[in-house]
């Protein structure tokens, strides 16, 4: 069953009047939480939110979607749906990403490693989303700011997130891989292996990315092995 499908049976379960905060809630509510179902919904709804950010919603804004999820033809409506309830809903953006956050959180206390890194996923899609029409508007930074804050990521994981999309934002290459400048090429290097297998395909689908979304990580393996190979260099010289 593919996670459109299982998207779509979600949705059809909404009596009349309820929003995709219903089914978030749902979903944190069982024992068994879809996770990838989760993902994308949430990467959805907060883009739609987004994508009002900067006053308009654009052409280029919806079909990162299907950049992002490879959704098949049959599919399309499914999406749509999620997209026009997150919209529609007159709920705020900020309630959507406590309801996400309380669905990744799964210790109910300080982020896990795993918890951590499947909301990073999620707000490098909402970069994705925030740069397909090739600008930065300021009010896509402070949403995008905000959404991290509510995730519990700290502003160094923000800044290395907005380097890697926003042309022209200085990149420092231990922000990328979480060390002090001090650290020795050892530590740096444990970091890059470290930041290289969260990347993996694999272990992305297990913490709950959906195999539609996996491709996100292209561009922080060449971030990750990019600050490598300059820590590298700096080592040496």
């Amino acid at each position: 069953m593919s996670i459109w499908v299982r998207i779509y049976e979600a949705l059809t379960a909404l009596a009349n009047g309820e929003g995709l905060g219903t089914i978030l809630d749902r979903l944190r509510a069982d024992p068994g939480p879809e996770r990838s179902v989760g993902f994308t919904i949430a990467v959805i709804a907060l883009g739609a939110k987004m994508a009002k950010a900067d006053g308009e919603v654009t052409r280029d804004e919806v079909h990162t979607f299907r950049r992002i999820f490879e959704i098949p033809p049959g599919e399309e409506a499914h999406a749509a749906q999620v997209f026009n309830l997150a919209r529609q809903d007159v709920a705020g953006f900020n309630v959507y990403a406590r309801k996400v956050a309380a669905l990744f959180n799964t210790t109910g206390s300080a982020l896990c490693a795993d918890d951590r890194n499947v909301l990073i996923d999620l707000l490098e899609g909402l970069f994705h989303i925030a740069m397909s029409d090739g600008t930065y508007h300021p009010q896509e930074d402070a949403f995008l700011a905000e959404v991290a804050r509510i995730f519990g990521l700290d502003q160094r994981c923000y800044r290395v997130l907005r380097a890697r999309f926003v042309e022209g934002v200085p990149r420092d290459p231990f922000d990328v891989l979480g060390v002090a400048a001090d650290a020795t090429l050892e530590q740096a290097r444990a970091a890059w292996r470290q930041g290289v297998k969260d990347s993996h395909p694999d272990v992305m689908i297990a913490r709950g990315v959906p195999r539609e979304a996996v491709k996100l990580a292209e561009r922080r393996l060449i971030a990750i092995n990019a600050a490598w190979d300059e820590i590298q260099g700096r080592k040496a010289a």
